[in-house]
Parts: structure tokens; C-alpha cells; sequence
């Protein structure tokens, strides 16, 4: 932990840099490298200019508010040693000047030093207070990403003989608390799956997401039906609501699918409370969106009992079941055009679930050209065929842009 907060507060320091010019290791565009060069050289040049300007404009005229720019423009970028010595050289340079001219001693020159003095010392207190701020903002994000990888524990890799690949990718580098969720259950009615998108981000999103997650183990060990899960969760949000005075406080509302697939048979269970609908695909690449024969609510909209109804497919041998949140359907191109997950991926055929999202996730950033503005849960259960191999499955939670700060 210790390791990850250093790591994280590394990445911190420069963060508003990287607001400005993108990650050091974004290898795109020879335009965002030059951005990168320019602001790093920018101290440097304004001095240099300053100098040149001095030397050669009339003596009416002055360079100081370049000597003046210099420091403040390090001061957020630069490490504190580098932000000294371009206060330093800014204060040299008016000095120097100003003895080569013989005019170190009139009011006005001594003035003009005072000033550029104190930018500089102005600039190292705005250094420090910016690292501090970026170095606080790094371990709360190490403490986010700590607890998100905590209510979403990466699955066994093969769960009630079904192969199980999952994935979180947070929209920005520096956002791992979202509202989406997943779990696995092993139960005795059949592996039981749920994937969920909570309204909103933060903290209270997470809350909400502990309770789901929390509920589902527990329901889906002891209910005897799916639908008997989805109204367990409905009852926990319930609860979970007056408790914190309203469900305004967890968050409003849930959008959910439940899956159950049942031991020894091929069919397929599903629970859908207003949630993008999953895809079923097959080993030959054709695929069955999987929509619901009577669409419900949300989880925790508090209009009343809702009658859960479930729908029952086949899932044959070299099967995958895809569940997503709309961070995949309503990820968006340059154009504004949808993300379309079925049309992307029919006909197309998969060694395994780890593959699939693989692929799926380049897809998409290919797609969105990296500007995806939404979380995206993805979780792929696949029925092997017969022979086929047992993969790894990974639960990376990639931001966009994450990398090491500069120095």
C-alpha cells in the first residue's frame, strides 16, 4: 500500500501539467510531444527574451514582466529545485542588467528587482502549495482505486465449470470510483451473475454498490429463484434508503441484470431491471440480444412491487454471455454515433470470455478515439465446449492517459 501511495502521489505532482500537454507516455500526436517541449522550455525562453529585449529596446521601455512570467509559469509545472533556480535566474538577470546599465541604484530599478524577487518567492510558496495539493489528491486516488478493487475482487477464473473474464475501465486516469458493478456467485441453484450501473459517481455510488454487491452473495445463496434475488436487492435498497433518510442518499436508483445459469442444462436465466441488455453469442458467430419479454424498472425507484419476470434462453456448448453497462452502448465516436456492440460483434468468433473483452475494449477506444466519458463494466461467462482450455482472467481498471508524472 505504502508502494501504490508513492506511485500515486508520483503521478500526482504533475498532474496539471499533464492537463495541459497529456501523459508523458502518450505517444500520439508529434503536436502534444511539442506541446510538452514548449512548456518545459517556456521559463527559459522568456528569460532569454527578456534579456535580448533589455538589451536591445530603448530605455523607456522594460523586460521585468518577463522576468516576472518565468517563475509563475514554473511554479505549477516544475519541481521545486527547478522553480528556485528560474526564480534565480529571473532575479540575476534584473540585476545584472541593471548594474550593466548603471541604474541599479535609481528607484525605479530597485523597484523592478523587489519585484521579480518576490514573484520568485511567490512562485516556490505556489510550487509547494500545488505538490500538496497533488500529492493529497494522488493518495486519495490510490485510496479510491484500493477500495473499488475491494467491492469488485477479481472472479475465479473458472467458476461452476464456466469460464469467467471481467473488466472495469474508469473514463478518466484519475476516476476509480464509478457506479458500476459485477459480481459471481457459485450457488446451488446454478452460477448467478449480476451487473449494475448505480446514477452517479463518488463515494455514495460505492456505498451503493456495497450494498448490491453485498446482497447478491448472500440472495443468490439462498433464494430459490432469480427472481427472488432481484426483490432481495429491491428490499436491501429499501432498507439501506430509510436508513440514510431517502434513496437520494444511495444514489436514487440502480439499473441491473441478473443471470442465473443453472447446473447441468444449457438453458440461461435473466432478470432485467432497466439495464442495457446482454448478448448471448454463440460458438458459430451468430448472437441473440438478449431483451427482455417485459421491460422493468430500475432497482430502488420506490413506485411500488414490481412482478420480476424471467426469461429463459439456451446457452449451448462454446456460449459466452456479454453483460455491460452503458459505458460500452453509449460510448461515442467524433460523429456522435453510438457504440453498437452487436453489430460490432456478430460474426465475429472468440477463443474464450478473455479474448472477447480484449478485443472488445480496443474496439471501443478505437471507436471513441480514447475520449470515452463514461465507466464501463464488462463481464463475459462463457459455457466451454468440449477440450477447450482453461485461460486467465485479469480485472485490470485502466484510466485513460494513466502514467508516470514528470519531474
Amino acid at each position: 500500500m505504502g508502494e501504490e501511495r508513492r506511485r500515486g502521489a508520483g503521478r500526482g505532482v504533475d498532474a496539471v501539467g499533464r492537463a495541459v500537454f497529456g501523459s508523458p507516455d502518450d505517444t500520439g500526436t508529434s503536436g502534444s510531444r511539442g506541446s510538452r517541449r514548449f512548456v518545459r522550455m517556456l521559463p527559459a525562453l522568456l528569460i532569454v527574451g527578456g534579456l535580448l529585449f533589455d538589451s536591445l529596446a530603448p530605455t523607456n521601455f522594460t523586460a521585468v514582466p518577463l522576468f516576472v512570467a518565468a517563475p509563475l509559469i514554473a511554479a505549477p509545472f516544475f519541481s521545486l529545485s527547478r522553480t528556485v533556480r528560474t526564480g534565480v535566474a529571473s532575479v540575476l538577470s534584473v540585476i545584472a542588467m541593471r548594474l550593466s546599465d548603471g541604474t541599479s541604484t535609481r528607484v525605479v530599478p530597485v523597484i523592478e528587482m523587489l519585484t521579480v524577487l518576490t514573484t520568485a518567492v511567490l512562485a516556490v510558496f505556489i510550487n509547494g502549495v500545488v505538490r500538496r495539493g497533488n500529492e493529497q489528491l494522488a493518495s486519495a486516488r490510490v485510496i479510491a482505486e484500493t477500495a473499488m478493487r475491494a467491492v469488485l475482487p477479481t472472479p475465479a477464473e473458472r467458476i461452476g465449470g464456466l469460464q469467467v473474464a471481467a473488466r472495469y475501465e474508469a473514463a478518466q486516469a484519475d476516476e476509480f470510483v464509478g457506479g458500476d458493478l459485477y459480481a459471481v456467485a457459485d450457488t446451488p441453484y446454478g452460477v448467478r451473475v449480476v451487473v449494475g450501473d448505480v446514477r452517479g459517481k463518488g463515494l455514495g455510488a460505492v456505498e451503493a454498490v456495497a450494498v448490491i454487491i453485498g446482497s447478491f452473495r448472500e440472495a443468490a445463496e439462498q433464494e430459490r429463484s432469480l427472481e427472488g434475488v432481484a426483490q432481495r436487492l429491491e428490499r436491501a435498497l429499501a432498507r439501506e434508503g430509510t436508513r440514510r433518510y431517502g434513496l437520494d442518499a444511495m444514489e436514487g436508483f440502480i439499473t441491473a441484470v441478473l443471470a442465473e445459469i443453472p447446473p447441468g442444462a444449457t438453458s440461461l436465466r435473466v432478470v432485467n431491471r432497466g439495464h442495457p441488455e446482454p448478448i448471448l453469442l454463440h460458438a458459430d458467430g451468430a448472437l441473440e440480444v438478449l431483451a427482455p419479454s417485459v421491460p422493468a424498472l430500475p432497482l430502488g425507484m420506490d413506485l411500488g412491487a414490481w412482478p420480476d419476470r424471467a426469461d429463459v434462453w439456451e446457452m449451448p456448448p462454446g456460449a459466452t454471455l456479454l453483460a455491460f453497462t452503458d459505458g460500452l452502448s453509449e460510448a461515442r465516436n467524433a460523429d456522435g454515433v453510438f457504440y453498437d456492440p452487436a453489430a460490432r460483434l456478430r460474426g465475429r468468433i472468440f477463443p474464450g470470455p478473455e479474448e472477447l473483452l480484449s478485443a472488445l475494449t480496443d474496439d471501443v477506444r478505437l471507436h471513441t478515439g480514447g475520449r470515452a466519458t463514461d465507466d464501463m463494466a464488462l463481464l463475459a461467462v462463457g459455457r466451454p465446449a468440449e477440450g477447450q482450455p482453461v485461460r486467465r482472467t485479469t480485472v485490470p481498471i485502466v484510466g485513460r492517459g494513466d502514467g508516470p508524472g514528470e519531474g
